[in-house]
């Protein structure tokens, strides 16, 4: 019987790890598919503190899992395929095999959805991005695209208008799905341009394998035509990382767990922090998650009915 398995291992489950093993909880962190989150696929992140310089992203995972492995956490290569939500019997299938937890925080993420083009995965942290917020300030005075056409891809393209020098918005229609509000506020900017009716059908790449641009096509006439650019933000959505938990707790219609009081979810002792609840994806929001459900999780263990102070 495990006092604590944590699913995940992106920045709001290792800040989760890092918290319950200074607590001496001795969590088991379960790695899964996409070990470290989308951070693993960052190159240069310059907006977390205390790095002046930036850091890699993943530099900055393997850094936290150091961490909290050095308070005492471990560390399983294994994807939980099954979940049991008996209360005071807390199971999890670990690839074949069934672990008994007294908790569970659930940190298993989300993942960008992605276009399914040749090369797209070699490509991402090269000119081949999901998050402007994170990536949007490396292309200064530069054109770049936004594959999109919900609330996030029109609210992305505004975002990086203040670093670009042109931002063309992407999209296979030629009226955009967004709020009137979001696709008003990008198409009154001067620097976005939309492309109607437009598909990517190939990045195009430069002699040292960075995008150059993106080969469309016309999803009326069927011509092609190129785009050149310096990098492209793709905006088309995310899916949870929730399968193994889905009809056992309380998602919504698109399978994101659904936090009850604080990080805790419609099962007792089972939290949810990161990326697989509803929420916009920042580095900060996910630490302070994190630590938010570890504390969370120690009330619960302790049998208390408020939450301890916070620990520095």
């Amino acid at each position: 019987m495990e006092k604590m398995i944590i699913v995940g291992t992106g920045c709001a489950g290792l800040t989760a790890a890092i918290y319950a093993a200074r607590g001496n909880f001795a969590p088991l962190v379960i790695e899964g598919h996409e070990p470290g989150g989308q951070l693993s696929t960052t190159t240069l992140v310059e907006n977390f503190p205390g790095f002046p310089n930036g850091i890699d992203g993943p530099d900055l995972i393997m850094n936290m899992k150091a961490q909290a492995e050095r308070f005492g956490a471990r560390f399983s290569y294994s994807t939980v395929t099954d979940f049991d939500p008996t209360p005071g019997k807390l199971r999890v299938k670990l690839d074949s095999e069934w672990t008994e937890t007294q908790t569970l925080i659930i940190a298993s993420g989300a993942s960008a959805k992605w276009l399914g083009l040749p090369n797209e995965k070699g490509l991402i942290g090269h000119g081949l991005t999901s998050c402007a917020t994170c990536d949007g300030a490396f292309y200064r005075n530069v054109p770049v695209a936004v594959v999109g056409g919900g609330d996030s891809a029109c609210e992305e393209a505004t975002f990086l208008t203040r670093f670009a020098s042109q931002v063309y918005l992407i999209h296979r229609r030629d009226t955009f799905r967004a709020s009137k509000i979001m696709a008003d506020r990008a198409l009154e900017n001067p620097k976005v341009k939309p492309i109607w009716n437009s598909v990517p059908i190939e990045y195009l790449t430069d002699e040292s394998g960075e995008v150059r641009g993106v080969k469309l096509r016309d999803t009326v006439t069927g011509a092609e035509s190129e785009l050149d650019v310096k990098c492209v933000f793709v905006a088309i959505g995310h899916n949870p990382n929730t399968a193994a938990f889905r009809d056992k707790l309380e998602t919504d219609s698109d399978g994101y767990l659904v936090q009850r009081s604080g990080t805790s979810t419609n099962v007792p002792g089972v939290f949810a922090t990161g990326d697989m609840q509803r929420g916009q994806s920042l580095i900060v929001w996910a630490i302070a998650d994190g630590r938010s459900c570890a504390r969370g999780v120690d009330a619960y263990l302790m049998g208390s009915s408020s939450l301890p102070a916070p620990v520095a």
